[in-house]
């Protein structure tokens, strides 16, 4: 999307996916802050039943969510019962579930011929999936101690899971398949998972990702396993807008190649399969003459080719355009002087001419989204007003916030957002993007933060607009999904762990690892001086506090805190193999590797840093140790990012003004 002082930003199928994340490694990890988790936390090893009080994590978190006894037994044989609206991505994420706690044998069946269990061969687990409108799961949820709802919400599920019974009720399809995303995070063990009773449903409609970004764009392999991914985290929406895909900007009037439209059916039955809507984005404001009936066609026929592979969901996006000329001399007779009052009124006229001449003509088509020219703030103008008042009111508008990268957003911004475009808006959240000045050589990868719980009431939705490096975005974007899924009992640090849990596929030792990482790329710019999140606050804090220590003069306190941040530094120093070996994403070691190249390098430099200081302590003489910690920072400084990969290129950055002044202030401490 946006136009920017430096550069522009914003606005697979798997063939294995990432190992089910088990409650026990987060229920561990959801006691510690981040950096004492980044420092060391407890080892996973045989899960005991959890006792009747514990709650695992669950991301996002539920609606409603309380114990319900003790942990559920997996026994070698299941029973899995199907009712209506269970699709086949909804059956493997229950299957691979329940292999993962241990079932080797799952016996399906529709729910209404099933006979009774049979007790002959042991204990039996019986999972009923379906329709909460299909009476027999209705039943089987009521039986294991459910709640049926008495008023569904869209995308909701009631899940209960109690004795021998796990019943997944959705309230449609998508809710179904959200349940079934569920059960994969209360497996606690082999062979338990936990007994509880949800009722759950998101609180915005729209949630997910745009890939409005400027510079590399993802690869489609990179397109394909996102959208699996955001059906893990119970995101429903991605917008495709590269800003690379002359056809949708430039070119937008002419047609694909084929090669390019087979790859686009492509997203769109992935999307499909994980149930993301794949919403198309048209850019013509480059070109558009609004008076022409033959451009006004043009976009129509476009948008038409897409949905005749499958897309349901359409956008038109005239950000990053001017209104101080026009594109044709028609215009100009048309609405007079180009200006911010014609330009929303020629807007208007094309924006509805598509909602009431396609998107209304095909039933299934979802409503008209629109990001405007003016989306960065909420004061009134002519173009706004124009649009507040002749746009139809079925068009979603998309809003940025205050800004184009604003350090935080509130319900009041919210609020009065809505109010100056006249409807709920559709928030195009440009974290974590870096493509513009201030992110060169960063990934972003705080969490998502700063965003004020009760958003639901003056949103429609959240899409976050993510970096050139598809994986690493995905910390950010779990976050994002769970905001938006349930803002109001949203946990930055608990999601952000999460995240980490995730890609780590449940182990402990990486998890750790990863969040130490994560925390040298916790930096978070806006277009200005100031940082809406803060570099390495974890090390930050660390350093501090060993600083402090030194300066005491005490040898006991001095010792104490060599030994302390000795052990972080370890973690730091070690991060790189553990991610290496622990991530079985292989794009996101991939994407990642100038960073984890540094960072062994900035580890190392640490390492040297303290042994220098210990040399010191003890025989006044850490020279040598010193001197290697300046050589193995000047290379760490060196490494770059990977070249035609990220805009802006340049040296990587890792937690920069925390560790390397550290490291260059610790001989004269």
């Amino acid at each position: 999307m946006t136009r920017m002082p430096e550069s522009h930003s914003y606005c697979l199928p798997r063939v294995s996916r990432l190992p089910l994340l088990g409650a026990v490694a987060l229920l561990a990890l959801g006691t510690l802050s981040a950096p004492a988790q980044a420092s060391g936390g407890p080892s996973a090893t045989r899960a005991a039943p959890a006792p009747a009080g514990n709650l695992p994590v669950v991301t996002p978190t539920p609606q409603r969510m309380e114990r319900a006894g003790r942990d559920v037994r997996v026994p070698d044989r299941v029973r899995l019962l199907l009712g209506d609206d269970v699709d086949a991505s909804a059956i493997d994420v229950i299957r691979n579930a329940l292999a993962s706690a241990g079932a080797r044998h799952i016996d399906t069946t529709p729910a209404g011929d099933a006979a009774p269990a049979s007790r002959a061969h042991g204990r039996t687990l019986t999972v009923v999936a379906g329709s909460v409108k299909d009476r027999a799961v209705a039943d089987a949820l009521r039986t294991a101690g459910g709640t049926v709802p008495g008023t569904p919400v869209a995308e909701g599920y009631s899940l209960a899971s109690r004795g021998d019974t796990v019943v997944l009720a959705g309230n449609d399809g998508d809710g179904t398949y959200y349940a079934a995303q569920t059960l994969r995070q209360l497996v606690t063990g082999k062979r338990t998972l936990a007994a509880v009773s949800i009722t759950d449903h998101p609180a915005m409609p729209l949630r997910g990702s745009i890939e409005g970004f400027y510079g590399a764009p993802w690869s489609h392999t990179d397109r394909l396993d996102q959208l699996a991914f955001y059906g893990d985290i119970k995101a429903n929406t991605y917008i495709y807008t590269p800003k690379d895909d002359a056809y949708l900007r430039e070119e937008w009037r002419e047609p694909y190649p084929a090669g390019r439209l087979a790859r686009l059916r492509e997203l769109i039955e992935q999307a499909a399969a994980h149930h993301v809507d794949f919403t198309y984005a048209l850019s013509p404001g480059l070109s558009v003459c609004y008076s022409d009936p033959d451009d006004v066609k043009a976009l129509k026929d476009k948008l038409g080719t897409l949905y005749d592979q499958g897309a349901r969901n359409f956008y038109v996006a005239l950000d990053d355009i001017s209104y101080t000329e026009w594109n044709c001399e028609a215009d100009r007779q048309e609405y007079g002087a180009p200006g911010r009052g014609s330009a929303g009124q020629a807007q208007a006229d094309l924006l509805n001419a598509v909602q009431h001449g396609f998107i209304d003509t095909h039933p299934d088509a979802g409503p008209l989204q629109f990001v405007p020219t003016e989306y960065s703030d909420t004061a009134d103008s002519a173009y706004k007003s124009v649009l507040r008042e002749q746009l139809d009111p079925k068009v979603i508008v998309q809003w940025t916030g205050t800004d184009v990268v604003p350090p935080s957003i509130s319900t009041a911004d919210a609020e009065a957002a809505s109010a100056v475009w006249g409807r709920k808006v559709f928030l195009w959240d440009n974290y974590p993007v870096n493509d513009y000045g201030q992110t060169a050589g960063r990934l972003l990868m705080a969490p998502y933060d700063k965003r004020e719980a009760g958003l639901h009431e003056a949103l429609s939705g959240i899409v976050l607009n993510p970096m050139n490096q598809a994986a690493p975005s995905k910390v950010a974007l779990f976050g994002g999904a769970a905001f938006a899924w349930n803002d109001e009992d949203y946990d930055p640090g608990r999601t952000w762990r999460a995240a980490a849990g995730y890609l780590a596929g449940g182990d402990p030792a990486t998890t750790r690892a990863l969040l130490a990482f994560f925390d040298t790329q916790h930096l978070a710019p806006t277009f200005g001086d100031t940082n809406w999140q803060p570099q390495a606050p974890g090390l930050a804090a660390r350093l501090a506090e060993f600083t402090e220590a030194w300066g005491s003069g005490s040898r006991a306190r001095r010792q104490a805190a060599l030994r302390e941040l000795d052990a972080y530094a370890d973690v730091l120093a070690g991060a790189p193999e553990r991610i290496r070996e622990g991530v079985r994403d292989p794009a996101f070691l991939a994407q990642t590797k100038p960073w984890l190249d540094a960072l062994d390098l900035w580890g190392g430099s640490l390492k040297a840093t303290l042994d220098g200081l210990r040399a010191e302590a003890h025989a006044g003489s850490g020279h040598a140790d010193f001197a290697a910690a300046a050589g193995l920072a000047e290379q760490a400084a060196a490494v770059t990012t990977i070249p035609g990969t990220t805009r802006p290129q340049g040296p990587v950055k890792v937690a920069d003004g925390v560790l390397d002044t550290f490291i260059e202030r610790a001989p004269a401490m």
